[in-house]
């Protein structure tokens, strides 16, 4: 598979390729470290995120595709370092995250914060799988493709796999009647959740990284 422009610009170190990229991917890859069940509190997704887009940068002349395969390829990294991180955290016997609130009890006027914790809630009684194929779909909205990247799963086995957990959902009255838009989510949908993506304070060093 050939580059398009971008990430051909972003191998040779552009730093406004690199920029584009970020605002692209960012906000909805910190929503789907968020809602993703993680054993380590001491652990942030923004810390996770951040440490992607470094890993990123430094292997990026590994990675062929175009700009929105570049999501699945970003995702399959995090999901890697997530892993990585469990593992540690077994080593230290990091106390896991307390379960979440039932509904109703959060404090506070934070509906964004309520909004994570409901959708976190609700993928939690999935199986891993089927969880972390909705958080890549439904929540940020990647197509079957990326998601397979991310996963490292077939796009058949994705399909599966979302079929499964949308019936699931559904039989417990918690399912999107319909799936939001698959090129990815809006830059509402990202506020509404509390994020807001910054580009990369000093995208030069990024690029650095990776020759």
């Amino acid at each position: 598979m050939s580059d398009d422009d971008l990430v051909a610009r972003a191998k040779a170190g552009d730093g406004q390729a690199w920029r584009e990229l970020y605002r692209a991917h960012a906000g909805r890859l910190v929503v789907w470290l968020g809602v993703r069940p993680s054993e380590d509190a001491a652990i942030a997704p923004e810390d996770l995120a951040a440490e992607a887009w470094l890993t990123a940068a430094q292997k990026i002349h590994e990675f062929s595709g175009t700009s929105s395969d570049f999501a699945g390829w970003l995702f399959g990294i995090a999901r890697n370092l997530a892993s990585n991180s469990v593992r540690r955290s077994r080593r230290r016997s990091t106390d896991p995250v307390p379960e979440l609130p039932e509904h109703g009890h959060h404090e506070g006027p934070e509906p964004t914060l309520v909004a994570r914790d409901w959708v976190e809630f609700s993928l939690r009684g999935l199986p891993p799988r089927e969880r972390d194929v909705l958080a890549c779909t439904e929540v940020v909205g990647l197509d079957i493709e990326s998601t397979a990247r991310a996963l490292g799963m077939s796009p058949v086995a994705v399909r599966v796999a979302r079929h499964r957990a949308l019936k699931r959902l559904r039989g417990q009255g918690q399912a999107p009647r319909q799936s939001p838009p698959q090129q990815g989510l809006p830059r509402k949908s990202l506020s509404q959740r509390g994020v807001s993506p910054q580009p990369p304070a000093q995208p030069a060093t990024l690029s650095s990284r990776s020759r």
